[in-house]
């Protein structure tokens, strides 16, 4: 199977699945067959392959991300105003996560890791 993303204005507005019986060349070399197959059906618009494996194009596209065309990258939404986009197009916090058996989510407010304990 084939994934391909349709992009409006740089976002990923769907996905959808595309047989390999209509893209049968190996990935990411079938792009061309996939997006002359989805033309076929009448989906007009910009169709970009994605790699449900994450084998190219760094991430799996979903809707709302971003599709940066000169980085040939899909990637999410910018979780917090802190975090940096990094070389392989995932969003990092300021300070790693702890490396214990604790539970920890991210506070904004003062830059860290601030443990919780889950309900159970």
């Amino acid at each position: 199977m084939a994934h391909f993303a349709e992009i409006i204005d740089g976002k990923v507005v769907r996905v959808i699945v595309v047989s390999n019986n209509d893209c049968p060349d190996p990935a990411p070399d079938n792009e061309a067959q996939g997006q002359a197959f989805i033309a076929s059906l009448g989906l007009p618009g910009k169709w970009v392959q994605t790699s449900y494996s994450s084998s190219f194009r760094f991430n799996y596209a979903g809707i709302g991300w971003t599709w940066d065309s000169v980085a040939g990258a899909f990637y999410a939404p910018q979780p917090f105003a802190s975090w940096i986009l990094d070389d392989s197009y995932t969003w990092q916090a300021p300070k790693p996560y702890p490396n214990n058996e604790e539970n920890y989510i991210w506070d904004e407010t003062l830059l860290e890791w601030v443990e919780y304990e889950s309900e159970n």
